[in-house]
């Protein structure tokens, strides 16, 4: 994988600020992303993917510092942090559990917040100049494969998209696994 930054990142963070949607690289497939505080962007996001908002998003981070205002922090249990913390940057989604004032355009209809900290050098750049997790799903419609490159994306979604971030996806085959992090259940992915 190449350790580049994205060549537009000014392009994609005016784009971020102006509520658009992101298309970039992660490890395994591309991402759309958008402000997580932006429940327009969200939506417009959850329309481009026909997506059903209850279902609830993933938020992916440079680090979990960016992630404190949407995760209850004190709710998670001692014995559970070491698993958590030991596999970021890295792969695997966490389940946490959400503050209450964190926006049901982001956790649906659960009370966990779906947060990832990423080693992809896109997508620690793309967060470190927002200064904020972004939303971050896979680029797709609903049910469908996930596009796997730039070329792909723009063929798929055209104009709906206000910036396709330049660079490399990761080495990863499959897209992140998904797990409960107080039952530690797997709830996407292999073990």
């Amino acid at each position: 994988m190449s350790n580049t930054q994205p060549i537009n990142l000014q392009e994609a963070f005016a784009a971020f600020t102006a509520g658009g949607v992101l298309c970039y690289p992660t490890e395994a497939v591309y991402g759309l992303g958008c402000d997580p505080d932006n429940e327009a962007a969200v939506t417009q996001l959850l329309n481009i993917k026909q997506r059903d908002v209850t279902k609830g998003l993933i938020l992916v981070a440079d680090n979990y510092g960016q992630c404190l205002p949407y995760v209850d922090d004190a709710k998670i249990p001692m014995d559970k942090r070491a698993d958590i913390f030991s596999s970021w940057p890295g792969p695997i989604t966490w389940l946490l559990p959400a503050k209450s004032s964190t926006p049901k355009w982001l956790t649906g209809t659960h009370d966990t917040i779906a947060i990832r900290i990423s080693a992809h050098p896109v997508v620690k750049a793309l967060c470190q100049k927002i200064g904020k997790p972004l939303v971050s799903t896979s680029a797709n419609i609903s049910g469908a494969e996930p596009v796997m490159s730039i070329m792909q994306a723009k063929e798929t979604f055209q104009e709906q998209i206000a910036c396709y971030v330049t660079g490399q996806l990761g080495s990863s085959t499959s897209p992140s696994q998904i797990k409960h992090a107080l039952s530690g259940a797997l709830i996407r992915g292999n073990q």
